[in-house]
């Protein structure tokens, strides 16, 4: 567990000021094998790859395979994984929970209510990321300010609360998404064209579509919900 000396350093944000590489360089040196990045290999998330194996190509990365992930979201994680030799610590939803809930609520559940999204959610994600967590004592993710209201006030480094007191680092908090798709072509990272065809945020496929214009970056997740609905449990507690 993160001891009270890590943990009164990152409250008060000394961290705040510092770069991407800077933040997570200090993650690494605190935490060693202690720290993963959670990726949904968003541009972000690949941003941070690129980062991350630059300083230590041992850094730790976990994602959530839900089952119902877009093709291309497997291609880049693929190209990802041969570009930077990476080992990916893959974890899926547990079998018999999810087939009892498509028993009790079909496939499409998600479509019906703000409580069958939750359900799904959390048992596709929510629960294996619980899983992932509890082997570490920092975890990195690919938040940003710019992302959603309900991340505006996001810091680079922060207690997690919401899962035991263990650090959360968001290096990219004060990143725009002009400056994460520039360093990313850039870098000659890997991306997900979907990115490229109206796709800003990626989630699960049939829960995800392409932004018009003038909406916000996270309008095409759950867009049959309200807008102060659009997150998943991963972030921000259901």
């Amino acid at each position: 567990m993160v001891s009270a000396t890590v943990k009164a350093d990152v409250e008060s944000g000394k961290l705040e000021s510092q770069s991407p590489e800077q933040v997570l360089r200090w993650a690494l040196e605190t935490f060693g094998s202690r720290v993963a990045l959670a990726s949904s290999f968003s541009a972000e998330d690949v941003a941070i790859i690129h980062m991350l194996v630059a300083i230590n190509p041992k850094a730790r990365v976990f994602t959530l395979d839900t089952g119902r992930l877009n093709q291309e979201t497997y291609d880049v994680m693929d190209k990802i994984r041969e570009q930077y030799h990476l080992t990916i610590e893959v974890m899926f939803p547990k079998a018999d929970a999810v087939e009892q809930m498509v028993r009790e609520r079909g496939l499409n559940l998600f479509y019906h209510s703000i409580e069958n999204r939750k359900l799904c959610c959390g048992i596709r994600k929510v629960e294996p990321l619980n899983r992932a967590l509890a082997t570490v004592d920092a975890w990195i993710t690919g938040l940003r300010r710019e992302q959603v209201v309900t991340r505006a006030s996001v810091k680079k480094v922060a207690i997690d609360h919401d899962h035991g007191g263990i650090v959360k680092l968001n290096p990219l908090a004060d990143w725009t998404w002009e400056q994460t798709m520039s360093y990313v072509k850039g870098h000659h990272v890997p991306y997900n064209v979907l990115h490229d065809q109206g796709y800003p945020s990626i989630g699960c496929a049939p829960c995800t579509r392409a932004v018009k214009p003038g909406e916000d970056f996270r309008a095409g997740r759950w867009w049959w919900e309200r807008p102060e609905q659009k997150e998943c449990g991963l972030h921000v507690k259901h």
